[in-house]
């Protein structure tokens, strides 16, 4: 009997991976090529859009090369980051504008000019009015790139999340689809109609027309062919979504924390959306035609984990490889606070103002004492949007944990002393695509016995709440001086600087 694999099209920050899972979820093959993010200006973060394109289907092709022979693609699924937005000509398939990141920032000043308040679009969208999300640039690039100004205006323009993107090109311009969770994040989408909203869209002066159809994340879409292979589209979800699938955690109250580029805190709240200032309500997964098949999340945003451990690397020279890092946590003698604030600081305080800074340097400091205060400002950030969740009744007491961060194993300690969770590192990082295979075979029809990630380390806090509570009076001191120098500094015109 031939073998049966589903792909999956994983669409990163970092790179474009495609991997071929047979029926019992095992990971058999991978292909993946790096997508190297852009600086150009502050505050600006962006990919070349043809190259991300050019990587996802070359990963494509290469796993399926690898696949034995006579075996047989079922499916497809994608799972992308969210917020990233690609706009291009619908005629020619050709990308009109750099693919601005979610990390991007440009639209900041833009939003100023939105009149409806933070109230009522956290309401509509489960979401704040920040410039990562893509309604904000889509509205700014109208204004400022005239490709995409004229495209508009001669109805050429098609403005989507990534995985529309690559699912556009992949079916010759066929499928132009959209799942709620990859909606969601451009700002125009309501949470609970699950429909486009006219008022958001009136409000950022985008035409529904330039968007994707709204399709459910599991489910047939269509089909591509690619190398003679003709595959059925049966699930599209955003990353964060597709690793809560992989980590099994499908009932509500359980929660996850996925470190990649950026981290992400996780709880899954059920059939109903739960508001916790500062954090998000997300759409986990559409599972069938109906608003009853929704699950959502709560959800937390620190916008960068990978990205400012990345940035001592290749900018310091601070170590060679992320493998290093734990044990140069290790090697310190000296605290220091970081607020790792590349791009601004997320969940839950929502400041793009604020500038990554450190203190309590010394005499005695070194290079491990910054690579550490690094990692423990990434698990800090955490920390508060988990104290937030704590206090609005959820009893979470242990964090699945994913992602190529998780291997780190003082930060993975950290985590669960400043929390007072346990944290289990998960045997498989590959939680995204894991659970992405998992969508695509339910999307048959099929209900596999699926083989989620299991833990293989434990994390117990290690200090008593004492020490805790000190160490976050500490921190949200130094958070909130911080915020407040920043500003200050950005409104004499001092900083930044390029």
């Amino acid at each position: 009997m031939a073998e049966k694999f589903i792909i999956v099209l994983d669409q990163g920050s970092s790179s474009s991976r495609a991997l071929a899972l047979d029926l019992d979820g095992n990971m058999r093959y991978r292909s993946q090529h790096p997508l190297e993010t852009f600086y150009p200006a502050p505050g600006r973060a962006e990919h070349d859009a043809e190259k991300l394109y050019a990587a996802q289907a070359a990963s494509f092709s290469e796993v399926l090369a690898k696949l034995p022979g006579g075996s047989e693609t079922i499916a497809l699924a994608i799972a992308a980051q969210r917020s990233t937005v690609v706009l291009w000509d619908r005629n020619t398939g050709l990308p009109l504008a750099p693919a601005m990141s979610w990390q991007d920032g440009r639209a900041l000043e833009f939003l100023g000019r939105i009149q409806l308040s933070n109230t009522k679009i956290h309401e509509l969208t489960g979401l704040y009015k920040t410039p990562y999300y893509s309604a904000p640039k889509i509205a700014w690039a109208l204004e400022n790139f005239p490709e995409v100004k004229a495209a508009a205006a001669e109805k050429r323009l098609l403005a989507a999340p990534v995985a529309s993107y690559v699912l556009w090109r992949l079916s010759g311009g066929k499928i132009f689809a959209a799942d709620p969770s990859q909606a969601q994040r451009t700002l125009l989408f309501n949470l609970r109609r699950l429909k486009w909203e006219p008022g958001l869209l009136a409000a950022f002066g985008i035409s529904g027309a330039f968007l994707p159809e709204i399709r459910p994340s599991i489910g047939r879409m269509g089909s591509v062919e690619l190398d003679g292979r003709r595959l059925p589209v049966t699930a599209m979800l955003g990353d964060q979504q597709a690793a809560m699938l992989g980590l099994g955690l499908e009932a509500a109250n359980s929660g996850a924390l996925n470190y990649g580029t950026g981290a992400f805190l996780l709880v899954n709240t059920g059939a109903k959306t739960v508001k916790i200032r500062g954090l998000l309500n997300s759409i986990g997964w559409q599972s069938g035609p109906s608003k009853k098949d929704i699950c959502y999340f709560t959800e937390s945003t620190v916008n960068s984990a990978g990205t400012a451990l990345d940035w001592l690397k290749v900018k310091f020279g601070l170590f060679g490889d992320i493998s290093e890092v734990d044990a140069m946590c290790r090697a310190s003698k000296n605290r220091l606070y970081c607020l790792p604030a590349i791009g601004g600081i997320g969940s839950p305080y929502w400041d793009f103002t604020a500038f990554t800074t450190f203190t309590g340097f010394s005499p005695h400091s070194d290079k491990n004492d910054v690579v550490r205060g690094v990692a423990e400002g990434i698990a800090y950030m955490v920390g508060d949007a988990f104290d937030l969740v704590k206090k609005k009744g959820f009893k979470i007491e242990e964090l699945k944990v994913s992602g190529g961060l998780s291997k780190i194993d003082w930060l993975l300690q950290f985590q669960a002393d400043i929390t007072g969770a346990r944290i289990l590192a998960m045997e498989e990082t590959e939680a995204t695509a894991i659970g992405a295979g998992l969508a695509a075979a339910r999307g048959l029809g099929l209900s596999p016995a699926w083989k989620t990630a299991v833990s293989t380390r434990v994390f117990l806090p290690g200090i008593g709440e004492e020490e805790r509570q000190n160490l976050l009076r500490g921190w949200r001191s130094f958070v909130r001086n911080t915020r407040r120098a920043s500003r200050d500094l950005r409104k004499l015109n001092i900083l930044p600087h390029i």
